[in-house]
C-alpha cells in the first residue's frame, strides 16, 4: 500500500531498509533506515537511553497520579470489588501493548500513533488517528492537571486559593488555577529541550517508584482485614438493569484512566538510542510495572483503611486512606511524592503531544505546518507545538471553570479518545494481518503465530471499552445539578464534533497539501537534496 506523502512505495509490514537479508540489523542503521522509509531525515538528537525511554512510558501511565486521582470514583461506584477492574483493564491493555511492540520495532518514529495508522491504513486513516490522538493529548493535559486539586489541598488548606473548598464550585475553580500553573511549567520545560525534560522526568519517575514501593510496604504493615474485602459490593447496582455488573463497568473508568500512554516510549523513538529494540521492552516494562505496583497499592489500601464504610473513602479517596492509616507526617510525605508523580505525568503527556504535532506537521498535515515542524537549533526541540498545546490545555480548563463535574467529564472524554486513537491503529493492523501483508522485522519483537488472535482480541477490547466509557451515564456526565441530554451525551457530541469536523477540514483543505515538507524530507538520491 503506497502512502501519500510518505516518500515510500513499500508495503506495510515489509522489511525496513537496513534490516538485512540474513538477520537483525544494527540499531543505528535500522532506526535511520526506518525514518528514510517513511520519507524523513533524522533531525532530533538521539540522547535518550534505556531508562529514559522506560521513564517516558511509566510517567505517562503514572501509577500514583491515576490511582490517587480516581480511587474515590471507583469505590463510590463499584465498592471495594471495583479492584477487579484493575486486572481486567490490564489484560485488555496488555494486548494493545503487544501489538504496539511489533509496531515500535518496525517503525521507531515520533508521533507513533499517527505514523503507524498512516502506514497501516493509508493517509486518511493516519490523519484521523493522529488528529484524535492529538486532541486527546490536549484533553489529557487538562485532565491530569486536575489531579493537583485532589492532592494539594489535602496536604495544606493553603493550596485552596479560591474559597474554602466547601462552595459548590470552589474545588473546580481552584483546580483550574492549580492546573494552569502546572501546564505553564510543563510548557517551559518542554520548550527548553528534551535533555531537561528527560532529567526531570527520570528523577521524578525514580522518586515515584521508590515512593510507591514504600507505600505498599507501609500499607501492608497496617492491614486490618482479609482479602475477602475486595469482594464487597456494598449493594451497588441494586435495582439497575445490569445489576452490579453495570456499576462495575462504571467504576472501571478509574482503572481505565491509569493504564494507557505506554506508547510514549515509542513516540520518542527519534530521540532514543536503539529504539527498535528498547521501545518494545520499555512499553511492556512500563505497563507490567504499573499493573503490579498499582494493583498492590489499591489492594493494600482497601485492606488497611481503618473504616471500609467511611464516606470519606468515596470522597477523598486514597488521600484519606494514606492520612488516616499512616498518620499526618508520613501521609503528607507520601502525598508530596504524589504531587511529584502528577508533575512528571503531565510532563510526559505534554511531551507526547508535542512529538505527535511535530510528526503531523512535517507531513504538512496541520495548519501552519512549516512553523509547527520547525526544530529549534538552540533547544533541538519543536518549541511552537509546546506553546500551542499548553495554551489549548489551559483553555479547556477555563471553559469548565465553574463545572462541578469537571473531573469525571474531562477525564472520561480523554480516555475515550485515546482508546479510539488506539483502535485506528489496531483495526488497520488486523486488516493487514488478515490480508497477509503484515510481517514483523526479522530479529525484532514479534508475536509470531499469536499475532492474529491477540490482534482480534485487541480490537474487540478497544471497541467494548470505548462504548462502555462513552455510555451516557448520569454518574459520569451529569453527576450534579439538573439533568440535561446534552451533558449525558457529552462524550458522543464532543468526540463526534472533533472527529467529523476535523476530518471534514482535512478532506476539504489539508489533504490537497499533504506531503513531507522539503525541509524534513529524506535524501533519496544521495546528492544531499531531495528531488
Amino acid at each position: 500500500m503506497t502512502d501519500a506523502g510518505s516518500g515510500s512505495d513499500a508495503a506495510p509490514g515489509s522489511v525496513a531498509p537496513g534490516a538485512g537479508a540474513e538477520g537483525a540489523p544494527d540499531g543505528g542503521s535500522h532506526d535511520d533506515g526506518a525514518l528514510a522509509e517513511l520519507g524523513y531525515k533524522p533531525e532530533l538528537k538521539r540522547t535518550l537511553g534505556n531508562f529514559h525511554t522506560f521513564a517516558a512510558g511509566i510517567s505517562y501511565i503514572s501509577i500514583l497520579t491515576g490511582t490517587f486521582q480516581l480511587f474515590y470514583f471507583g469505590v463510590s461506584h463499584g465498592g471495594p470489588a471495583y479492584w477487579w477492574s484493575w486486572p481486567m483493564v490490564f489484560a485488555g491493555q496488555l494486548m494493545v501493548a503487544l501489538c504496539f511492540c511489533e509496531l515500535a520495532a518496525r517503525y521507531p518514529v515520533a508521533g507513533s500513533i499517527y505514523n503507524w495508522a498512516k502506514q497501516l491504513g493509508g493517509p486518511h486513516v493516519g490523519w484521523l488517528g493522529g488528529w484524535m490522538m492529538l486532541t486527546a493529548s490536549m484533553v489529557s493535559l487538562a485532565a491530569v492537571a486536575l489531579a493537583y486539586q485532589v492532592t494539594l489541598p489535602q496536604i495544606s488548606s493553603w493550596f485552596q486559593f479560591i474559597g474554602n473548598g466547601t462552595g459548590k464550585t470552589d474545588a473546580a475553580a481552584n483546580a483550574v488555577l492549580l492546573g494552569a500553573v502546572l501546564i505553564t511549567f510543563t510548557t517551559l520545560v518542554n520548550a527548553f529541550g528534551v535533555k531537561l525534560m528527560a532529567r526531570i522526568n527520570s528523577a521524578g519517575v525514580a522518586i515515584e517508584l521508590i515512593a510507591a514501593i514504600v507505600l505498599i510496604l507501609l500499607l501492608a504493615a497496617h492491614i486490618t482485614r482479609g482479602p475477602a474485602a475486595v469482594t464487597q459490593t456494598f449493594g451497588l447496582g441494586r435495582g439497575e438493569s445490569l445489576g452490579y455488573f453495570g456499576a462495575f463497568l462504571t467504576a472501571s473508568l478509574a482503572s481505565a484512566y491509569v493504564m494507557y500512554g505506554f506508547d510514549t516510549a515509542s513516540s520518542l523513538g527519534e530521540e532514543s538510542k536503539d529504539p527498535a529494540r528498547n521501545a518494545p521492552r520499555a512499553i511492556l516494562r512500563a505497563l507490567v510495572a504499573s499493573f503490579v505496583i498499582g494493583g498492590l497499592i489499591l489492594l493494600f489500601a482497601l485492606l488497611a483503611v481503618p473504616d471500609l464504610h467511611s464516606e470519606k473513602l468515596s470522597v477523598d479517596g486514597l488521600q484519606y486512606v494514606v492520612l488516616s492509616t499512616l498518620g499526618s507526617t508520613v501521609g503528607q510525605l507520601v502525598l508530596w511524592c504524589v504531587v511529584i508523580a502528577i508533575t512528571v505525568c503531565e510532563l510526559a503527556v505534554h511531551t507526547a503531544g508535542i512529538r505527535l504535532a511535530f510528526a503531523m506537521a512535517r507531513d504538512n498535515n496541520l495548519p501552519a505546518s512549516s512553523l509547527l515542524a520547525r526544530v529549534s537549533p538552540r533547544f533541538q526541540t519543536p518549541v511552537l507545538p509546546a506553546i500551542i498545546i499548553g495554551l489549548v490545555g489551559v483553555g479547556i480548563l477555563l471553559i469548565n471553570v465553574n463545572q462541578p463535574q469537571i473531573f469525571s467529564v474531562i477525564t472520561s472524554i480523554a480516555i475515550i479518545m485515546i482508546y479510539l486513537a488506539y483502535l485506528l491503529v489496531t483495526l488497520p493492523m488486523l486488516m493487514q494481518r488478515l490480508r497477509g501483508r503484515w510481517t514483523p522485522v526479522p530479529g525484532r519483537f514479534s508475536l509470531g503465530r499469536f499475532g492474529l488472535p491477540v490482534n482480534v482480541l485487541t480490537v474487540l477490547w478497544g471497541l467494548g471499552m470505548s462504548v462502555n466509557l462513552a455510555w451516557p451515564r448520569a454518574a459520569v456526565y451529569n453527576a450534579t445539578g439538573p439533568q440535561h441530554w446534552y451533558l449525558r451525551w457529552g462524550a458522543f457530541l464532543f468526540i463526534g464534533v472533533v472527529a467529523l469536523g476535523g476530518f471534514a477540514y482535512y478532506w476539504c483543505v489539508q489533504r490537497h497539501r499533504t506531503g513531507v515538507l522539503a525541509a524534513h524530507a529524506a535524501d533519496t538520491d544521495g546528492s544531499g537534496t531531495t528531488p
